[in-house]
């Protein structure tokens, strides 16, 4: 090697391991032997599982066939993962390595750079300790969020979670309803005992009469044991009922039932079975306008909306946008090891004027998915998705939403999820916009 090349070599802060293609370690640096505790000697001519690397994919091990995840890519790689040094104790590491290539193009080696993590994980957890005293004073409940609404919000559950009322919970959807039903749980007097939730609308009429009072054996075709249900499963806790609204009628009156009598009969059995759980249930539709529609029975909403709760929109949140898209790529950033090079000012003014009608889950989405398109460059309106970068003021109306459909369709090639990861949100929200407008 080169004498100043060498002199760089053994100068430089991070470990430097140089292995060949057949994962031989060939080289390394005096970081690398500081780091791993191995002298030169002992690590030359060792193959590199030597340090155990959590972050490495090992396949065969034959000569002249591809001995890692690395060499099959041919390419680079970046993980967070622990080394086992001479001593046997496990070492967190920022692992970057690349693949070395040849003058016909062959894969001759890599170069593999070790960076010390002790300190910066020391750091978090410290980070993690002050966290968890704030939270003492002032529980989240992963709500995330600091304007006066989201304020309000958390306020409102501490002064709800004593009650044994039933709680309706109304916003749209990933507005963070079920944080709030798991929150007011976790405040309530029977916080110690099990949060069942249940989605109405994900199991036809029969799986959800099954699912919520449980079965007898032989109560049908396949019911081969006796099963509890969720109301049973929650006794002495909180059942969820999430997307209330689409509660199929049969199953309304049977609900109905229970909350008046606290018993249930299980499938196939007239045995009643008391039951005593709080019941929390929410939904992203107008239940008012379904009782005038005669969808929905009238006794049962009285019977839930004791204590009505409205989750804000995000766009009713502008001062929580900013925040919270910094917070999530923050955190997309330290579970990946990669960097965050921040926002620029155009996609600042994107994230503030568009509407997220898919609110934090939808900003949530779309912030994972710019930080993997900027590769640790600022975020720019490029790098968010097409339904975001191509927004204006005027894009809002419910035309323009449905040519934005229409054009993520076309790139897409008609793939209902591609499109929606091109519309940054979820494939079940892009369902309900193209139902609303008659595209399906």
């Amino acid at each position: 090697m080169d004498p100043l090349l060498s002199q760089i070599f053994e100068t430089l802060a991070d470990g430097v391991l140089v292995v060949s293609h057949c994962g031989q370690i060939v080289e390394a640096n005096r970081a690398a032997q500081e780091l791993t505790g191995f002298a030169r000697e002992e690590l030359k001519g060792q193959s590199c599982s030597v340090l155990n690397c959590t972050g490495c994919k090992r396949f065969a091990k034959g000569e002249g066939q591809v001995h890692c995840s690395l060499f099959a890519s041919g390419g680079e790689k970046v993980v967070r993962c622990t080394i086992l040094g001479k001593d046997g104790v496990a070492v967190p590491v920022l692992k970057r390595a690349r693949v070395m290539l040849g003058d016909e193009g062959e894969v001759v080696g890599a170069v593999e750079i070790l960076t010390d993590m002790r300190h910066l994980l020391a750091l978090e957890a410290r980070v993690d300790s002050l966290s968890r005293e704030v939270s003492g004073r002032r529980k989240t409940y992963g709500i995330e969020g600091e304007s006066s609404k989201v304020r309000q919000l958390l306020a409102f559950i501490k002064s709800v979670a004593t009650s044994t009322a039933p709680v309706l919970i109304l916003g749209e959807s990933g507005s963070g309803k079920e944080l709030v039903a798991q929150a007011i749980h976790e405040e309530s007097l029977g916080s110690e005992a099990p949060f069942i939730k249940v989605n109405c609308a994900a199991l036809n009429e029969n799986l959800l009469e099954s699912e919520l009072f449980g079965h007898v054996k032989g109560a049908f075709t396949g019911a081969s044991q006796n099963r509890m249900g969720r109301f049973e499963a929650a006794h002495g806790g909180t059942l969820f009922l999430d997307e209330i609204g689409d509660l199929p009628a049969t199953i309304q009156v049977k609900l109905l039932r229970v909350l008046e009598e606290k018993v249930v009969e299980r499938v196939g059995d007239h045995t009643p079975i008391s039951v005593n759980a709080r019941i929390i249930t929410a939904t992203h539709r107008d239940l008012a306008q379904l009782v005038f529609k005669g969808v929905f029975r009238e006794d049962l909403f009285f019977r839930i909306n004791v204590i009505p709760v409205t989750c804000p929109p995000l766009k009713e949140r502008e001062d929580d946008v900013l925040i919270l898209a910094h917070r999530f790529l923050q955190r997309f950033a330290l579970r990946d090891g990669r960097r965050f090079g921040g926002i620029s000012k155009r996609a600042v003014a994107l994230l503030s004027a568009y509407p997220w009608p898919g609110n934090v889950r939808e900003l949530q989405n779309a912030m994972e998915y710019a930080m993997v398109l900027a590769g640790g460059s600022a975020i720019e309106p490029g790098h968010l998705p097409l339904g975001i970068s191509g927004f204006t003021p005027k894009a809002s109306s419910e035309g323009s939403r449905k040519l934005r459909i229409q054009s993520a369709l076309e790139e897409s090639g008609g793939v209902k999820s591609e499109a929606a990861r091109l519309l940054g949100v979820s494939r079940v929200t892009l369902w309900k916009w193209m139902k609303h407008h008659k595209m399906v």
